[in-house]
């Protein structure tokens, strides 16, 4: 009697599945010379997002708009990583005399305040805590100084330098581009420059180029 030799069942079925390993494998091992001519290895489409938007910097008609009792002032926001000017105006009651503490402190509510939806839209924004104050100078401080609630130091470079800037650059205060600071401890004041570096990159305000000691007199 002859024997019939059976083949074992699976044996077909593990071909094909072997098959698909081995041009898997293939596929994998063709990818990189694919990507090499430029032919995309997939035909799945690749969202790269929508291309980056740039922002103008300026405010259409930023002329301070003329109000009673009003004074128009010039300060340093944050655009595009670096500080550009916007007009504000600020009520000074024609019976109140020159102080320039409160014109320090008006600024500093200025730049407390967000940004008006034109200023928004061309970009600008601030750094500056809505919880910090000003101060008068203390006894032995040179002249100019203003104390701040929080250390310099310890504010966001950009705050800082918005602070510099915008003191610095207001006549009230000087108007010398410099603004000399201090903390609400006994850490002596420094002056800082509102210089085009810092302007442009404000994170160097803090740097020792920017600050040096201011000795008392």
């Amino acid at each position: 009697m002859t024997r019939r030799v059976r083949t074992p069942l699976g044996v077909r079925a593990r071909r094909p599945r072997r098959a698909a390993v081995l041009t898997a494998a293939a596929l994998a091992a063709l990818a990189p010379a694919l990507a090499g001519c430029g032919i995309r290895g997939t035909s799945v489409p690749v969202d790269a997002g929508s291309a980056p938007s740039r922002v103008s910097c300026k405010v259409p008609g930023s002329a301070a708009p003329a109000v009673p009792d009003g004074a128009p002032v010039k300060v340093y926001l944050v655009c595009s990583s670096a500080l550009a000017t916007v007009h504000r105006t600020v009520t000074v009651p024609t019976q109140r005399p020159a102080d320039r503490l409160q014109m320090a402190r008006d600024l500093l509510d200025e730049l407390q305040e967000q940004p008006g939806p034109a200023e928004e839209e061309a970009g600008f924004s601030t750094s500056v805590p809505e919880d910090l104050e000003v101060s008068a100078p203390r006894a032995g401080d040179p002249e100019g100084t203003l104390r701040l609630s929080t250390r310099p130091e310890d504010l966001p470079s950009s705050a800082l330098a918005q602070l510099v800037c915008t003191f610095g650059g207001n006549a009230a205060l000087g108007g010398t581009d410099a603004a000399v600071l201090g903390g609400p401890g006994d850490s002596h004041p420094l002056r800082y420059g509102c210089t085009a570096e810092v302007r442009a990159h404000p994170e160097n305000v803090q740097s020792t180029g920017w600050g040096s000691p201011v000795p008392q007199e």
